[in-house]
């Protein structure tokens, strides 16, 4: 039996409904953390990951969904991957420490010697296992994986100096205005229990300081408090930003991919960067094809068991084929993801595109776009339950759900 301070846990950030506005329109019907990329759920990509934690005792997933939103999809990951996962309501955002905090006694529960924390709309190759290993080697309270980008891209994240000897986390500002470094914060972290004193910290700080200025000025007093609620703390501006350069804090570099997934473009890019990492983790999940029995496969391409492909489409590289899919003779698809229930007639090209659930796209259409991840239309998105008739070609749009195209679209957004 392992000893309790062996026990390691995780948990999971999956935000809740005021989220991920920018998802639209593909979280209207969905739940961002359950939007598949490259065929799986999102949240299920960390929750792979901490599998490979040794000694995890359990995962977490935090967020302000209702509970019956995710239960489902929580108990049938949990008896996959045969490891105890929960999903903690908060009863209203707490922010990202503050939500640790608020779920203490619960993740302590095992007595766990670390706590992984992880963001769900976090894209990469989350290397905990060695995180965990440089972490206990560092002997902080936390380490946060970190990477380098370049010096145009850094401002939207959470830049940081550290030492480049000892790792130690020196310096820590959120998205700020000038250029401060290339070495940007991933939102992947692991800390000892300790962490909870440093969030509590935080919140007996504000309160004392609250007191303070009730005594000299009410109005003082509320503009201490109107800013956040005391049991309100952010992980980044409230615990890292004043721990840093205080032998508490370290990082760890990763060389792999990372990315933020806040926008549609972002998950089709995401989806292609996890398929292409199925090659070593999961090659089996990945298709193969020579056009003769089954269709021509070029690259990365998931193709889930209901779907059913012609031998004579031609599908990737980049593709991701969700469940009672139907595609037809003739049917090009490069760069895209195509969701449930989706049927494809003869001919029909779709490139840089998402084609939402119950969707039909018709003989000789085209769906296609630029490519361009970060572009509002750099990509084509299909909503659910869209008719795109025969022969109609729609170009950089977006075409919201339960909408009928009789005629050729470019550059719109067809609400």
């Amino acid at each position: 039996m392992q000893s309790s301070e062996e026990k390691v846990v995780a948990v999971i950030m999956v935000g809740g409904p005021t989220k991920g506005t920018r998802f639209r329109p593909l979280s209207f019907n969905t739940l961002k953390p359950l939007f598949p990329l490259a065929g799986q759920p999102m949240v299920h990509h960390p929750i792979s990951a901490c599998k490979r934690i040794p000694n995890l005792a359990q995962i977490f997933l935090i967020g302000f969904y209702e509970e019956r939103e995710l239960s489902l999809y929580v108990s049938s990951v949990s008896n996959e991957l045969k490891v105890p996962i929960r999903y903690l309501k908060e009863d209203k955002p707490h922010g990202s420490a503050g939500g640790l905090y608020y779920f203490r006694d619960v993740i302590m529960e095992d007595a766990p010697s670390h706590i992984f924390l992880l963001n769900c709309d976090v894209c990469c190759t989350f290397p905990l296992p060695d995180m965990l290993v440089e972490h206990k080697r560092y002997g902080g309270m936390g380490t946060v994986l970190v990477i380098k980008v370049s010096a145009e891209s850094a401002n939207q994240f959470g830049e940081l100096v550290a030492d480049p000897i000892t790792n130690e986390l020196l310096h820590y500002i959120e998205k700020p205005e000038t250029f401060v470094s290339d070495l940007i914060n991933c939102g992947v972290y692991v800390f000892t229990p300790d962490i909870f004193n440093a969030i509590q910290d935080v919140s007996t700080h504000r309160e004392d300081r609250a007191s303070l200025l009730h005594v000299s000025s009410f109005e003082a007093l509320q503009s201490a408090t109107r800013t956040h609620p005391m049991d309100f703390v952010r992980l980044d501006q409230d615990i890292l930003s004043p721990l840093a350069g205080k032998k508490q804090l370290y990082t760890y570099e990763t060389a792999d991919f990372w990315e933020q997934i806040k926008t549609p473009g972002m998950s089709l890019k995401c989806s292609s960067l996890y398929l292409s990492q199925f090659r070593y983790t999961s090659p089996h999940l990945l298709a193969s094809g020579d056009g003769i029995k089954s269709a021509t496969i070029l690259g990365d391409v998931y193709i889930h068991p209901s779907a059913k492909v012609h031998p004579t489409a031609k599908i990737g590289p980049n593709v991701s084929i969700s469940a009672n899919v139907r595609i037809g003779a003739g049917v090009r698809l490069t760069n895209c993801i195509i969701l449930d229930d989706v049927e494809i007639k003869e001919n029909a090209v779709i490139i840089h595109a998402i084609v939402g659930w119950k969707s039909f796209i018709g003989k000789w259409s085209r769906v296609q776009a630029e490519g361009d991840y970060n572009a509002k239309l750099g990509i084509a998105i299909i909503g659910e339950s869209v008719t795109v008739e025969d022969e109609v070609v729609v170009i950089n749009s977006i075409v919201l759900p339960n909408k009928t195209l009789n005629d050729s679209v470019q550059d719109e957004i067809i609400l």
